[in-house]
């Protein structure tokens, strides 16, 4: 018998699909128990009614059983509600689990990423301090060395490996994600995205103060620079689910920002 490889980007994909197909069968179960209750029902009683084996019923309330579309219609005449009520389903769940935040380096990503995860007590991820442990070197000696094709590769690696690990996670993505259109577009669907947006003045006094003066040395157009950087990403940050200004703000009130639209 032959073996069956899958690639970091299948699995994770297949992960994924099972982990939002249970989301469905868990939304589905707490439907079909909240319907029971209210009609006053037992379990072994509504069984009997919708002609329905006692154990599959038991399975379905706690999300381990896919029923048939003709048992959810036995069970919705046996209940006397609507096939389509126990059907109304958010197929986005799992995306709903995980955000990733977008922008520029100096937009705050970092800053608001560790407190939303301690808001929301999930996960956080910083995705180039992932693709540091692959390449094993920093980044500024991964672009120095390898170049940013290898830099754009690793950062597909790293993000189909934080995506495996499954669950609940914030996500701050490295500012230069949107030029890789696939690894973007994966991240937009595996995740709620959220486009820190800040003013080129903020962007570049922020990464000053964090220590590095790389972006201003022996660049005297370093201002204009940025700006252009800005002007030509916008376009591909506007997908994004949510923009959300920085400038002028600080990451609790960012923060609450954020957390209030995920819906804490």
């Amino acid at each position: 018998m032959g073996k069956i490889l899958l690639t970091s980007r299948r699995l994770a994909q297949y992960i994924v699909h099972m982990q939002r197909e249970q989301a469905l069968l868990t939304e589905l179960g707490r439907h079909l128990r909240s319907a029971r209750e209210a009609a006053g029902l037992t379990l072994s009683g509504l069984a009997r009614k919708a002609d329905v084996a006692r154990r599959t019923l038991t399975e379905a309330e706690a999300g381990r059983a896919n029923l048939t579309i003709l048992k959810l219609a036995r069970l919705s005449h046996a209940l006397r509600v609507p096939l389509a009520r126990l059907c109304d389903l958010s197929v986005g769940a799992v995306q709903a689990e995980r955000v990733a935040l977008v922008g520029l380096r100096g937009a705050g990503k970092s800053s608001v990423g560790r407190a939303l995860a301690l808001e929301l007590e999930v996960p956080f991820v910083e995705l180039d301090e992932r693709v540091e442990r692959l390449a094993g070197m920093t980044l500024a000696e991964l672009f120095d060395l390898r170049g940013a094709s290898t830099y754009r590769r690793l950062e597909r690696e790293a993000l189909e490996a934080v995506l495996a690990e499954g669950g609940r996670q914030v996500i701050a993505a490295g500012g230069s994600i949107v030029q890789d259109e696939d690894t973007f577009a994966r991240l937009r669907e595996a995740c709620r995205t959220v486009w820190l947006r800040a003013t080129p003045e903020e962007h570049l006094t922020r990464v000053v103060a964090q220590g590095d003066p790389r972006p201003m040395a022996g660049r005297p157009r370093a201002m204009d620079e940025l700006r252009e950087i800005l002007a030509d990403r916008e376009p591909s940050y506007a997908p994004c689910d949510a923009t959300v200004e920085t400038s002028g703000r600080d990451a609790r009130a960012v923060t609450a920002e954020v957390a209030a639209w995920f819906g804490r």
